[in-house]
């Protein structure tokens, strides 16, 4: 398996049900309408008042059989005229996206 972790800002002046409410009625059926839907794709919304304001307004994670499946993934998704980048323009900080692959150890 192979995971990546984003941590997503939400544009400035945008409310966090706004922000939700574009998520995931505009956003998801948008990339899930591109390309077939990863293993998993999860959509964390921040709620801790320990989290600094501003700090990260979602952890979304996804997962895929392996790196090659990730990458044409991301090929598509990035591709000019996807529409992705630019739908993330509008409810996304993206100059403060950041994203991992990490290695995930479960306790059963």
């Amino acid at each position: 398996m192979f995971k990546v972790i984003a941590l997503l800002v939400k544009k400035s002046g945008l409310s966090r049900d706004e922000l939700i409410e574009h998520y995931e009625h505009h956003h998801v059926p948008l990339v899930t309408g591109l390309a077939p839907v990863p293993m998993s794709y999860r959509r964390n919304y921040v709620v801790s008042d320990e989290a600094a304001e501003g700090d990260v307004d979602i952890i979304t994670e996804l997962t895929f059989p392996d790196r090659a499946a990730y990458e044409s993934w991301v090929a598509v998704m990035y591709a000019p005229g996807s529409g992705i980048a630019e739908d993330e323009c509008t409810f996304l900080d993206r100059s403060r996206t950041r994203s991992f692959i990490v290695e995930e150890h479960i306790t059963a």
